[in-house]
């Protein structure tokens, strides 16, 4: 069985949604699983679009791996402002550490 935590998701619109996340997952996969609309993931986690872009605070920063070169290219085609803590969310692997966190969606994809 696997395990699960409950994760935040700050939407462009002001609100947040709570929702469950499978350790292992990735918050794209996550997001897209609880209807969350703000993450398109076009590329369904391919690493060959920028559409589900998101910001992670510091202390989720701390928890996961630094982006590759591959990531920091795509970031660089980001619709919405790319800033130091953008990130693919295909790329964030959900870790029982996140529980808690919020991930922020940008204004667009």
């Amino acid at each position: 069985m696997s395990k699960e935590i409950t994760i935040n998701f700050q939407l462009a619109d002001g609100t947040t949604r709570t929702v469950d996340a499978v350790v292992g997952d990735s918050i794209m996969e996550t997001a897209i699983k609880n209807d969350i609309d703000d993450v398109v993931a076009e590329c369904g986690g391919s690493l060959i679009c920028a559409t589900c872009h998101i910001y992670v605070s510091d202390e989720t920063a701390a928890l996961i791996d630094a982006a590759d070169d591959t990531e920091q290219d795509m970031l660089e085609g980001t619709s919405a402002e790319r800033k130091p803590n953008s990130r693919l969310s295909c790329q964030v692997i959900v870790a029982e550490g996140m529980a808690g966190h919020t991930f922020e969606t940008p204004e667009s994809q």
